[in-house]
C-alpha cells in the first residue's frame, strides 16, 4: 500500500523525502522523470551538498529528441539549472543521445545499467499523468519485460520515447511519486485503489506526494 503525504508545498516535501532516501545509501542509484520531478531533483541536489557526488543518476523515461529540444527531459533539467555540469553526480546514464537510433539507445542503456548501476535501482522519482501513466508506460499499452525499451507511438506527444521497463522500476525498494493539481485527482484515486491498469500500482516503498485533499500529513 502506498503512503500518501499531503503537502501545501509538494515540491519541498518531495525534495525532503528524496534527500532522506539518498542520504541513507552510500552510492544510491536514482531514476527520475522530467517536469515537476526534475524541480524536486534540483532542490534535493542543493540540499545534499557534497553527498550529491555519490549519486548514480538515470532517467525513468526520455523523449527521442535532441538534447537542445525543449521536449528533452534531461536537456530541460540542465537548462533550468536543476542539474549543473560543474556539480556532476557520480555517474549519469542518459536514456537517449543525439543521433542514436532506438536500437542503439537500448543497447547502450542496457550496458550502462550493468556497468554503473549493478543492474538495478534504489530510488525512483516519478510523476503521474492525467491518464495514469508513469515514465512512458501508458495504461492500455503493453509493458515489455525489458529493462529499457523504445516507445514508438506514444499517445502523448512526442511519439518517440525511451522508457525504463515496469519490472525494473517496480523492483526499486523506494519511490516518490508527484501528483499535484486537480486534473490528477481521478488518476490518483485509481492509483490509491491499486488499479492494475496503472503502471505504478504495486510499486514497492512508494510515497505519493500531493496537494490534493485526503490522506495524511507526513
Amino acid at each position: 500500500m502506498a503512503d500518501l503525504v499531503r503537502a501545501a508545498t509538494p515540491l519541498a516535501a518531495a525534495a525532503a523525502l528524496l534527500r532522506g532516501a539518498l542520504e541513507a545509501l552510500p552510492h544510491p542509484r536514482l531514476a527520475v522523470s522530467g517536469g515537476s520531478a526534475a524541480a524536486v531533483l534540483g532542490l534535493a541536489r542543493l540540499a545534499l551538498g557534497p553527498r550529491w557526488r555519490r549519486v548514480r543518476l538515470t532517467w525513468v523515461d526520455e523523449r527521442r529528441v535532441p538534447f537542445a529540444d525543449p521536449d528533452s527531459n534531461r536537456g530541460e533539467a540542465y537548462r533550468l539549472g536543476y542539474l549543473d555540469p560543474a556539480d556532476p553526480p557520480e555517474a549519469e546514464l542518459p536514456l537517449y543521445l543525439d543521433g542514436e537510433s532506438a536500437e542503439e539507445a537500448c543497447r547502450r542503456v542496457e550496458a550502462g545499467l550493468d556497468a554503473a548501476f549493478d543492474g538495478g535501482l534504489d530510488v525512483l522519482l516519478l510523476g503521474l499523468g492525467e491518464d495514469g501513466h508513469s515514465a512512458s508506460l501508458f495504461p492500455g499499452r503493453p509493458w515489455p519485460p525489458d529493462r529499457v525499451h523504445a516507445v514508438d507511438a506514444s499517445p502523448k506527444p512526442p511519439p518517440g520515447r525511451m522508457t525504463l521497463g515496469r519490472d525494473l522500476l517496480a523492483a526499486a525498494p523506494a519511490g516518490i511519486l508527484m501528483a499535484s493539481g486537480a486534473a490528477k485527482a481521478p488518476a490518483l484515486a485509481r492509483l490509491l485503489q491499486g488499479d492494475p491498469a496503472l503502471p505504478a500500482s504495486g510499486f514497492r516503498g512508494l510515497t505519493i506526494v500531493t496537494d490534493l485533499s485526503g490522506g495524511h500529513h507526513g
